[in-house]
């Protein structure tokens, strides 16, 4: 603030900015330093997962199991009727007689979700490495008419 002497001059308020803009420029040293040393790491322990390559394809000859499920919960590989616990026990015998390991799944449309997902984890669990659609979605016209 200056002051002057004298009865007709009143007092002029004048701004030191210089201790202003000493502070934020420490400030700014002190942020740019601590910052890096802010940075968090998470580290994530995912299970491993076996991967199990296939080593050759089946000969042209050979038809591809598919598992189809019927309406009432039947179970049928390449027409073969089986019961849920015989599925588990043959499955991985029909893969060791062939070079893949790929299951086509085929289902009718009043299979529960449910019993569907559980025959599908039992045949991952039997040595299924790919499990695939055996009829494409778009010929379901429920599917083609979305748009």
């Amino acid at each position: 603030m200056k002051v002057e002497s004298g009865a007709s001059r009143a007092p002029e308020p004048s701004i030191n900015v210089t201790p202003l803009v000493d502070v934020v420029l420490v400030l700014l040293i002190i942020f740019l330093v601590i910052t890096p040393l802010l940075a968090q790491r998470f580290w994530v322990h995912t299970p491993r997962q076996e991967r199990r390559q296939v080593e050759q394809l089946p000969p042209a000859d050979e038809a591809p199991l598919v598992l189809r499920i019927a309406a009432d919960g039947a179970l049928a590989i390449n027409g073969t009727p089986l019961s849920l616990a015989d599925f588990e026990q043959r499955l991985p015998r029909m893969f060791a007689a062939r070079g893949d390991h790929v299951l086509f799944f085929d289902a009718d449309d009043e299979v529960s979700y449910g019993f569907a997902v559980e025959v599908l984890d039992r045949a991952r669990g039997s040595g299924a490495v790919t499990i695939a659609l055996a009829k494409p979605l778009a010929a379901d016209p429920a599917v083609a008419r979305r748009p």
